[in-house]
């Protein structure tokens, strides 16, 4: 499997996740009620499987290697342009939870926000993906080696294997400060 494999493997997990999101938010639109406890497990996704586990192997390793290579004037715009997307999720999640929160504290009017962020996230994902899976990552291919890119592997396997380990430390570390 080449490094990117895992990546994509990834990116149809995350798709089942914003069909889940399309079919709430269809809910929210219609009756204009939330499942705050849904919006919890959709931000506990993104903000953990998408963006620590998933991002965090582009970001912090593929990312990383690429940056020590000479890329072209392109594969260095898109490469910048995912770091921005992946700033852009992290906001939006930050302001569904805002919204969501709100929600849970009686406003009502707070729906339209927690809908407005879910549409948001709904429609940047299949585009975000779609630039990674068919444009980025098959350019990015070509800047590594076969020794380099099994390396690539070996390292995402090793980052998935710490992620949960980190996950709960830092919960159990966050609700000791309390």
């Amino acid at each position: 499997m080449q490094a990117r494999g895992p990546l994509m493997i990834e990116h149809r997990l995350i798709e089942r996740m914003l069909a889940l999101v399309e079919h709430t938010l269809k809910g929210i639109e219609a009756t204009g009620t939330v499942d705050p406890v849904f919006i919890d497990t959709a931000v506990d996704f993104i903000r953990t499987y998408a963006d620590q586990t998933h991002h965090g192997k582009e970001e912090d390793i593929l990312f990383r290697d690429l940056d020590k290579k000479d890329l072209s004037d392109k594969d260095r715009r898109i490469m910048n342009e995912l770091i921005e997307e992946h700033v852009f999720g992290r906001k939006t999640v930050k302001e569904l939870v805002e919204a969501n929160t709100r929600y849970r504290g009686g406003d009502k009017s707070a729906a339209d926000a927690v809908a407005a962020g879910l549409r948001t996230l709904a429609d940047f994902y299949p585009r975000h993906i779609e630039k990674e899976d068919k444009v980025f990552f098959p350019s990015s291919r070509d800047y590594f080696s076969d020794k380099e890119d099994t390396a690539m592997l070996a390292e995402f396997w090793e980052f998935d294997r710490k992620m949960i380990h980190e996950k709960y430390q830092s919960l159990v570390e966050s609700l000791e400060e309390r």
